[in-house]
C-alpha cells in the first residue's frame, strides 16, 4: 500500500494518529525537521524518553513514521513523506470507518490544543496581546460567500504552510495552532403545540 502523506485516508492510519501523545510526535518530528532523536522528542514534549518508545513504534508499524540507523544507543527517528512538513489527512465522508475515524482523530486534536492552551496560561507572561501575541483562542461563526470560504482556505493554508518549517535562528518561537472549520445548517425551532 503507497501512502499519500499529504492525503491519509487510510480509517487506521487516522485513528493510529487520534492519540494526543502520537499527533504531538508526528508535530514534534516536523518542527525538528522532520527528525529527531527520542532523547530530543522528550526533552520538547516534556515527557520521559520511556513513555515515547511504544508510540514511535506504532507510528513506525503505521509507516507514518520510519526508525533511522542511530549512532550507539541513541535511537532516532524520521518522519515519513516530506519529513519537514506535517502530515495532513484526506477527509472522506463515505463510510462510517471514516467518520468515526476522524471524529476521534478530532478530539484528540481538541485534547492537544486544551493541554497546549492550558500550559501556555500557566507559563510565565505569555503574550496575549499586540502583533507578537502567542496565546489566542477563539471562535467564530458567519456566513461567507463562495469566495470568502476560498479566501478563508487559502489563509488557512497559507498558516499551515507558515506553520511548516523546521527550527532556524530566526525561527525561535515554538507555536502550535489548532482549528477546525466545519460547516454549520440553520434549524428552525419548533414550537410544542
Amino acid at each position: 500500500m503507497t501512502i499519500d502523506y499529504r492525503a491519509i485516508s487510510d480509517p487506521e492510519l487516522i485513528t493510529l494518529l487520534s492519540s494526543p501523545i502520537r499527533q504531538e510526535l508526528v508535530d514534534t518530528l516536523a518542527a525538528l525537521g522532520g527528525e529527531g532523536s527520542v532523547a530530543e522528542l522528550a526533552l520538547e514534549l516534556g515527557r520521559h524518553a520511556d513513555g515515547l518508545y511504544y508510540h514511535l513504534k506504532l507510528l513506525c508499524k503505521g509507516k507514518l513514521v520510519t526508525e533511522l540507523d542511530g549512532d550507539g544507543d541513541e535511537r532516532r527517528y524520521q518522519l515519513a513523506g516530506r519529513p519537514s512538513q506535517p502530515l495532513r489527512l484526506a477527509y472522506k465522508t463515505d463510510s462510517e470507518r471514516h467518520i468515526t475515524a476522524l471524529r476521534k482523530f478530532a478530539r484528540g486534536l481538541m485534547q492537544v490544543a486544551e493541554k497546549d492552551f492550558v500550559t501556555a496560561l500557566e507559563a510565565e507572561d505569555p503574550v496575549t496581546e499586540g502583533p507578537s501575541r502567542q496565546l489566542w483562542a477563539g471562535r467564530n461563526k458567519a456566513w461567507l460567500s463562495e469566495a470568502e470560504l476560498k479566501e478563508a482556505n487559502q489563509l488557512l493554508e497559507r498558516l499551515c504552510e507558515l506553520m511548516s518549517h523546521p527550527r532556524t535562528a530566526e525561527r525561535d518561537h515554538l507555536l502550535s495552532c489548532t482549528f477546525v472549520l466545519a460547516p454549520h445548517t440553520t434549524q428552525s425551532k419548533r414550537r410544542s403545540g
